[in-house]
């Protein structure tokens, strides 16, 4: 039996992450304190893989509560993967403190406890935010990480920076995935991305608008140095994403990582424009969708997508599906959600 732990596993990003180990042969004990999702995610993961998961209602920032699971799995578990983190990044600048306190506290305590248990693989969610604007097209790992526009951004970097330190210090191995934008839902309809209150992310926003949620789609800013002035994106299908945890987990656990710390970009590869989204979106799904240009948001970077020859070779892994695909699955989704034939 091998057991992987994942924090978070109910959210988004977590869930079908949960449905791709469960499909290789692990099994799964998911932690999530329920902040941000719901206790029917369970059903659409089993659902989706057709397997049963563990789970655990916790704070994994609580020590105690962590170290009793981890004490409790100790003999089978062969990795972790963190997830579990507060991810609005407006709401981030709003409240600073809850960001920090919750982000970089559960990291240090999922540190602190596989060191206790000499447990040594651990997977951290990472963001592309770490690059800033960057200077060079596509983004390749090797460029530099600049002053995070937000206290979210600024809890990956610094999650990356202890990760670092602690695989120096302690007999730590740890894989940073710096995801671009995930979308999309599982094939199954089963369990897909369902943000609580306002959507933070620009396909939820799609979705909704089709579906008649949200009255009209804003795009900021149409006057950005690109090829129809909106900001340009690298969208990768949550699957492609979720599988390339799978991939990373297994490194480790053969110990064919090269170094203690290793960083991978998990992207496309191309960067597509707010209109080129919402365009592929209208072709796919034969939806009209009812947008208007409004001034820039703050914040936002002109462009940034993934340099992934990286993750392509090292990893051995590589997305397999296109935009209009992961529009159309997130498409499916919605009508499910809201009883849309």
């Amino acid at each position: 039996m091998k057991n992987v732990l994942v924090t978070g596993g109910l959210g988004y990003i977590g869930s079908h992450t949960t449905v791709e180990l469960l499909n290789a042969g692990f099994e799964v004990i998911v932690i999530d304190d329920l902040s941000n999702t719901e206790k029917s995610v369970i059903q659409g993961i089993e659902q989706a893989s057709g397997k049963t998961i563990t789970f655990i209602e916790a704070d994994v920032s609580n020590e105690i509560a962590l170290n009793s699971i981890i004490q409790e799995y100790k003999k089978t578990l062969v990795g972790v993967i963190h997830f579990a983190a507060f991810k609005a990044v407006g709401e981030s600048v709003q409240k600073p403190i809850k960001y920090y306190k919750n982000n970089i506290l559960s990291l240090l305590t999922i540190l602190d406890v596989l060191q206790q248990n000499t447990l040594d693989n651990l997977i951290f969610s990472s963001s592309c935010t770490v690059y800033g604007q960057a200077e060079k097209l596509p983004i390749t790992e090797s460029a530099p990480l600049k002053k995070a526009e937000s206290p979210y951004g600024n809890t990956k970097k610094m999650g990356e920076d202890i990760i670092e330190d602690a695989t120096k210090a302690y007999k730590l191995n740890a894989i940073c995935l710096r995801y671009f934008n995930p979308i999309g839902a599982h094939p199954s309809t089963a369990i897909g991305e369902n943000p609580k209150g306002t959507p933070q992310n620009l396909v939820p926003f799609i979705t909704q608008t089709a579906a008649g949620i949200r009255q009209q789609l804003a795009v900021f800013g149409n006057d950005y140095p690109t090829v129809d002035g909106t900001c340009v994106r690298d969208y990768i299908y949550v699957v492609d994403l979720a599988k390339a945890h799978v991939i990373a987990l297994q490194r480790l656990i053969d110990k064919k990582n090269t170094h203690a710390k290793e960083v991978y970009n998990i992207g496309t590869g191309k960067g597509s424009t707010v209109l080129e989204v919402i365009n592929t979106f209208e072709a796919a799904t034969a939806q009209k969708l009812n947008y208007e240009i409004t001034d820039r948001r703050e914040g936002d970077i002109t462009a940034a997508y993934a340099d992934t020859q990286k993750a392509n070779t090292e990893l051995g892994w590589k997305a397999e599906y296109d935009l209009a695909f992961a529009l159309n699955s997130a498409w499916k989704w919605e009508k499910k959600c809201r009883g849309i034939k």
